[in-house]
């Protein structure tokens, strides 16, 4: 091969090259162009139109339109979103008393006498509770009751809210449905507004303490530390969602970003009436201590199952007692579930009421037993 044929190669080469840049360019526009037209068009040589989407299938973008809906949902709402701001008094210590500690959080009015909607980690162990308006003037206020497996308070003023929020239905929602973040991320930034979308429904998350968050919306809209407690919001200016939590990186270290989740107004709104009614959440029990089992611990001990609960404590006169439950039974099916990695022994539990007879599987030594606990109030 002489130089000239090298040289008319590499010639053909970079027109071919320079070729396909200015086709990859021009087609990417002929597509922008395509799309925000709305008209058909050829895309490209030897491709063929595309077919128009009919009327009703047509999607179409105002972001004028979208920018003024978000801004109503905020006017909406964001006069009913709080700061709550509560104090952990000091501890005696090894080396003498702490200081009291200041926690913050958010909430939201959901009636005009004064109930506040937040999350139980918000206000656990504080002594002392106070609320921010969004106007920016303060009032103090008093916690009704909490629940700590559903991460739900509520709080009460004796002073009438400014306003209340309209409370929607989040068993209707769908990913990638535009929702919006009100709260008061690190305490300081008051009433911030962030926007994304629904990412998913019906999350669960482990708490680290032996049972699951069920049941949550999964959002991309930015929450911090301090969101918690405050409402996610709809284009219609009604909260379909209580922010609580945010997840930050994987069990393999991997760090993520867009990962927050809130509670479901539905659930929130069935526990917080509970709450105003009773001061509690009836919860049952049924009258044991207990200790989780994996395959990893039952490999360890020897043990004669894989997943449930170890019964270390059994309350005198309780309802496991009187059903015949033992120290060193291993509860391993409540009802048709069984106890598992996607099933923990308290949610299991807390899926029946006060007073339900509910049958148990209970693997005693190389026995397999069956039996009926009534279950009582906690």
């Amino acid at each position: 091969m002489t130089w000239k044929r090298v040289l008319y190669g590499a010639f053909i080469i970079i027109v071919a090259a320079c070729s396909a840049l200015t086709g990859a360019l021009a087609g990417g526009i002929g597509v922008y162009r395509a799309v925000t037209s709305g008209q058909a068009q050829t895309l490209l040589p030897g491709l063929p139109t595309p077919t128009a989407l009919p009327a009703s299938q047509t999607l179409r973008i105002n972001s004028t339109n979208l920018e003024t809906t978000i801004t109503d949902a905020v006017q909406a709402v964001g006069p009913a979103v709080v700061t709550v701001v509560g104090t952990i008094p000091g501890q005696m210590t090894f080396f003498g008393p702490t200081g009291d500690q200041t926690v913050s959080g958010s909430g939201v009015f959901i009636t005009t006498s004064g109930y506040i909607l937040t999350n139980n980690h918000v206000v656990e162990g504080v002594s002392q509770v106070n609320i921010i308006l969004s106007d920016g003037s303060q009032r103090s206020a008093k916690l009704v009751g909490s629940d700590q497996y559903s991460d739900i308070a509520v709080l009460k003023t004796e002073e009438a809210a400014p306003d209340s929020a309209v409370l929607g239905n989040s068993d209707v929602l769908k990913p990638g449905e535009t929702v919006i973040a009100i709260g008061s991320p690190l305490g300081d930034f008051k009433n911030s507004v962030t926007a994304g979308v629904i990412s998913a429904t019906g999350r669960s998350i482990d708490s680290g303490q032996g049972y699951l968050v069920e049941g949550l919306l999964q959002t991309d809209a930015a929450i911090n530390q301090g969101n918690s407690g405050g409402p996610l919001v709809n284009l219609a200016g009604e909260v379909i969602g209580i922010n609580n939590l945010i997840v930050r990186s994987s069990a393999s270290g991997a760090v993520a970003e867009g990962l927050g989740f809130a509670i479901p107004i539905n659930t929130a709104r069935a526990l917080a009436e509970q709450i105003m009614q009773t001061g509690f959440i009836a919860r049952p029990s049924m009258g044991i201590r207990s200790q989780l089992i994996t395959p990893e611990i039952a490999n360890a001990y020897h043990l004669p199952a894989q997943w449930g609960v170890y019964v270390t404590e059994v309350q005198a006169g309780g309802p496991a007692d009187q059903a015949g439950i033992q120290p060193g039974d291993i509860i391993t099916r409540i009802n048709e579930t069984d106890l598992n990695a996607q099933h923990s022994f308290i949610n299991a539990l807390f899926a029946h009421q006060p007073g339900e007879v509910v049958n148990l599987q209970v693997v005693r030594e190389n026995q397999v037993l069956e039996l009926a606990v009534t279950l009582a109030q906690e």
